[in-house]
């Protein structure tokens, strides 16, 4: 399948795996590179030292094009880049502050940038900034969300942008995959099914926590104050909620939410960690392989996108 991301990155398919905290490492980015998308290292709460092994360790994996996402509210942020720089990875996806800075650079150093962005009038200052592309990224994402759903960007957005966008936030199989490309997204970014992976670190804890999960299974904490998360409701979350509503001091929110993500990434705890996964959790329903995932997002995405043409009649 050929799209303007394709044709930019030098990929089979158009995905590109979400650069999620804690969990993409290089075995994950590496499985994803070599079924045909892109894997993305994530850099978010890690050392500058464990990137640049990372890195390292997915050159050993596969010789297909792969990324590392930056959190640029770090504070390691700048030793990250000059590693990512240094290293020469195909492109970078940079988020949670001003990406603007680091353009340049990186571009001059051979690496494509792909800031993710929450609403149109950002992305018309990151298109006028030069950057190669970049992500819209709709509420129903896991992690750290904005304001505006899938839906609603992508009708905002991309009519407006002429450098490639790319679609993510619920989007976890073939049909989404199909509908943002008819909609004019040149690919999408995909987290939460490739948490459901053999290959995905995450503890088996947190993927059963997944599993048994329904539809109206996600919350959002902290949306109140600004920079809303999206995770499985829990005992955490209940209690943050509670706080929220009764309009606890922002410190004290911090203290009790600081290091729960990788408390139940990491270390299995998921009724005081938080489980970060996107919206759509029904279809989250197996374990399998990067390989098996990809091939069958993309062939129920042929399938949707081929039988889309019986739909229209001639008058």
């Amino acid at each position: 399948m050929q799209t303007r991301l394709t044709t930019l990155l030098g990929i089979k398919y158009p995905i590109i795996q979400g650069g999620m905290a804690w969990v993409s490492d290089s075995k994950l980015a590496g499985a994803v590179s070599n079924a045909g998308g892109a894997g993305i290292i994530g850099s978010g709460g890690r050392t500058t030292e464990w990137v640049k092994e990372e890195i390292n360790k997915i050159k050993l994996l596969t010789d297909k094009p792969f990324g590392v996402n930056v959190m640029l509210m770090a504070p390691n942020k700048d030793e990250v880049v000059d590693v990512i720089c240094q290293e020469k990875v195909s492109f970078v996806t940079l988020g949670a502050g001003n990406p603007v800075p680091y353009i340049k650079k990186f571009q001059e150093a051979g690496i494509k940038v792909i800031p993710v962005v929450p609403n149109l009038k950002l992305a018309m200052r990151i298109e006028t900034s030069g950057a190669d592309a970049m992500v819209v990224e709709g509420m129903e994402a896991g992690g750290h969300i904005g304001t505006l759903t899938t839906m609603a960007l992508m009708t905002n957005v991309l009519p407006k942008i002429g450098i490639p966008v790319i679609v993510a936030g619920g989007i976890a199989d073939g049909r989404g995959i199909a509908a943002a490309l008819m909609m004019g997204a040149a690919g999408v970014q995909i987290g939460s099914r490739f948490i459901m992976t053999s290959e995905c670190p995450m503890h088996a804890n947190a993927k059963a926590k997944i599993l048994a999960a329904t539809d109206t299974d996600s919350v959002v904490t902290g949306y109140s104050r600004g920079h809303g998360v999206r995770g499985l409701r829990n005992k955490f979350t209940d209690a943050f909620m509670e706080l929220e509503r009764k309009g606890a001091p922002q410190e004290e929110l911090d203290r009790i939410s600081t290091g729960t993500n990788r408390l139940a990434a990491c270390d299995g705890d998921v009724d005081n960690g938080l489980v970060q996964v996107g919206q759509s959790l029904v279809v989250l329903d197996k374990i399998q392989s990067v390989q098996d995932a990809v091939e069958e997002m993309m062939k129920q995405t042929v399938e949707c996108l081929t039988s889309a043409g019986s739909l229209v009649k001639s008058i």
